[in-house]
């Protein structure tokens, strides 16, 4: 698609670069990357790849904002708090730059959803905050034949690194085994430490649609803000990760986390999804003396007859603290169910 003259106004900076021109900043306009996360990382990486014109720029997070995100989240604000992240995220970019395309995912990925989620898309970014997000969305890169651009950051220290480009490594041949960091929530983040990794990968991301410079295919870039220092190591691809046409099992200790949301996201969801089926899972006898509403199936019948669950809209799964709910969900998703999710904590949780 050649640029428009809306285009040429906006994006004239870049033109003015040799390395770009013209056709680099074309095959920004006709590039599609999907952002992985709308937390610390993806903030930032959304922001830039909006403002630089990637044309078609999706985002998958099914997570709501919570107060502690505002330190870091950038696009957030307190009025935010308790909305989906990705649609607060696509409506704030929308504004930044009318010229793209944004689009809001807001399920949880999992091994179900992974692939059909990714294959629209030519680039992708991971900023997830967990181990068995990243090998999931690392094995689904190498199934499609995708690259992808990874980040992390733990208290004041930052990672990026770039996979699955032509024969170069991937997550798994970085991190064979699971690591045992600690998240964010547990560890705590330096406030400015992810707008300065996610512009690293937002640099990377340009960098590989429009072919120009030198990627970190097989080198993880890693700074430190306490010192200011940047250090690059080297890392080989490992042939056995490679050429895979489905999805391995997960490592041990990286299976991926069932499909969760708060009540907060519930009660955001049930507003603004009319076909949302909420099921209750507890005994009669539980509904009696408190409920959230919603079709009652206790966890038995459910077992034996998966079939009272719709497949044509999203489900919701709760039940008193929220362990048979996600009970129902694992064997609902076992079933190939793809819409379906567990209330944290269930009853006792709001």
């Amino acid at each position: 698609m050649p640029l428009t003259d809306a285009d040429r106004r906006r994006y004239s900076r870049h033109l003015l670069l040799p390395e770009l021109g013209d056709a680099g900043q074309e095959a920004l306009k006709n590039a599609r990357v999907l952002v992985v996360g709308a937390g610390g990382l993806g903030c930032p990486v959304l922001q830039y790849l909006t403002a630089a014109g990637i044309g078609t720029l999706g985002v998958i997070d099914g997570d709501t904002v919570a107060e502690s995100n505002l330190q870091r989240q950038i696009l957030f604000g307190p009025a935010d708090v308790g909305y989906l992240k990705a649609t607060v995220a696509v409506a704030r970019l929308s504004a930044q730059n009318p010229l793209i395309t944004l689009r809001a995912h807001t399920h949880w990925l999992t091994a179900d959803t992974v692939l059909d989620t990714l294959a629209d898309y030519d680039l992708v970014v991971d900023g997830s905050d967990n181990f068995a997000t990243r090998y999931l969305v690392s094995d689904a890169c190498v199934v499609l034949g995708k690259p992808l651009v990874s980040g992390a950051i733990h208290r004041f220290e930052g990672q990026v690194t770039v996979l699955n480009l032509g024969d170069g490594p991937t997550y798994r041949c970085l991190y064979p085994d699971p690591g045992d960091l600690p998240g964010c929530a547990e560890a705590g983040v330096l406030g400015v430490l992810p707008g300065v990794v996610g512009c690293l990968m937002a640099s990377e991301i340009i960098k590989l649609c429009t072919g120009i410079g030198t990627v970190l295919s097989g080198q993880l870039l890693v700074v430190d803000a306490l010192t200011l220092q940047f250090r690059q190591f080297g890392f080989e691809a490992d042939p056995a990760n490679k050429n895979r046409s489905q999805l391995p099992d997960p490592l041990p200790g990286c299976e991926p986390t069932l499909a969760e949301l708060t009540y907060a996201t519930l009660q955001y969801r049930l507003k603004t999804e009319p076909d949302l089926l909420l099921v209750d899972v507890r005994e009669p006898a539980e509904r009696i003396v408190a409920s959230l509403g919603g079709q009652s199936i206790p966890l038995a019948r459910l077992l034996a007859d998966p079939g009272l669950v719709p497949t044509d809209r999203p489900v919701v799964v709760y039940c008193q603290s929220g362990q048979r709910s996600r009970k129902a969900v694992a064997f609902l998703l076992a079933r190939g169910y793809e819409r379906v999710a567990s209330l944290r904590g269930g009853m006792q949780g709001h």
